[in-house]
């Protein structure tokens, strides 16, 4: 994570996962769910990288002073900071989210009380995990990316037909693994310029 500071923001962004540290892989792999420091539960692995992180994150809000706190992340990294933000939350003022997996179980979310804006590029797969059949649930406000990238509010039956069209069009490109290629945080970038 790298915390960055001006005179008036203080910023935490955390990164997703790197193939190659099998810690990133052993903590997106790492489904079950613990006690949160809050309430309910949250994924363990997520908490784990988070506690590795924390004595330093204290150290560095040491003198926060009047300062305004910003976090944000991507994949693993948006995991992170969403369970961070949950553990600062008085002090957090917005948190930004791209292709974050669920994290916390249905009261862990309910009682976190952080603004939060969660993006998801149209067949994200990575949105998609761990599943809300294990209990899990997102938090925040989804700002959904449609195929063509533009940011909408669907319905659920025009989410799934925006995500077929997202397929087809990934499938006519000779990308077979549209989900994976939507998780791109370069394709997040490209696609946010311009968004609001």
């Amino acid at each position: 994570c790298h915390i960055v500071k001006n005179r008036d923001y203080i910023v935490i962004a955390f990164r997703g996962t790197e193939p190659r540290q099998f810690s990133d892989i052993k903590a997106d792999l790492m489904a079950w769910k613990r006690k949160s420091r809050t309430e309910g539960h949250v994924h363990a692995g997520f908490k784990n990288e988070l506690d590795k992180l924390w004595a330093d994150i204290k150290m560095g809000l040491s003198r926060k002073g009047d300062r305004t706190i910003f976090l944000c992340g991507h994949s693993l990294g948006g995991a992170i900071a969403t369970v961070c933000a949950s553990r600062l939350e008085k002090d957090v003022e917005e948190l930004y989210t791209y292709g974050s997996p669920r994290v916390g179980d249905r009261r862990w979310v309910k009682t976190m009380q952080v603004s939060h804006y969660r993006y998801q590029n149209n067949n994200d797969v990575v949105c998609k995990v761990p599943f809300w059949i294990m209990g899990y649930r997102h938090h925040g406000t989804n700002i959904y990316l449609n195929y063509k990238g533009n940011a909408v509010t669907l319905r659920w039956w025009r989410r799934c037909i925006d995500s077929m069209r997202g397929r087809l069009r990934a499938w006519s490109k000779l990308q077979f693994f549209d989900g994976v290629y939507d998780h791109d945080i370069t394709t997040y970038a490209k696609r946010l310029k311009g968004v609001s």
